[in-house]
């Protein structure tokens, strides 16, 4: 059962800018799916790192998805591993992808920073870390301000 202190953290954090991202990235985890789960029934001997690289970044996506519009705590967690993992993973395979291009003889969501995806996959995890980090602000604003009111009510 959701406590209140747990659902309490839900509503200020789906605001108007975290629907766009919640939008941007329930789009991409719908692309990267599409598209990972096509490359790997058909052509996965071909580029085999590469489908895999685009399984987890669509994985990541769905997971950053749910995690922003779940309630409670523990998926304000959740969204933040997943975002931050989503940041060191484009990080990762665009610098590897650029320096190392045998690698990827295919092209992943995340390679040259998700330049086939018009650098989205690199701005995402930007914003959607800046918003997790805004929220978990207010949130603490939040406990504090009824923390001093429940003081002054039993004071």
């Amino acid at each position: 059962m959701t406590s209140v202190s747990d659902s309490a953290v839900a509503p200020s954090r789906v605001n108007g800018f975290t629907r766009v991202l919640v939008a941007v990235y329930g789009i991409l985890a719908l692309a990267a799916t599409g598209r990972s789960f096509y490359q790997i029934a058909t052509k996965f001997e071909e580029a085999p790192l590469a489908y895999s690289l685009s399984a987890v970044a669509a994985v990541v996506y769905i997971l950053a998805t749910v995690a922003l519009v779940a309630p409670g705590r523990g998926w304000f967690r959740v969204a933040w591993l997943a975002i931050g993992f989503e940041m060191v993973g484009v990080v990762a395979v665009g610098i590897v992808s650029i320096a190392i291009p045998e690698l990827f003889p295919a092209d992943t969501v995340w390679s040259q920073f998700g330049r086939g995806y018009g650098f989205v996959p690199l701005v995402l995890p930007i914003l959607g870390l800046w918003a997790l980090s805004r929220t978990a602000r207010a949130s603490r604003r939040s406990d504090a301000r009824d923390a001093a009111e429940s003081a002054e009510v039993s004071s």
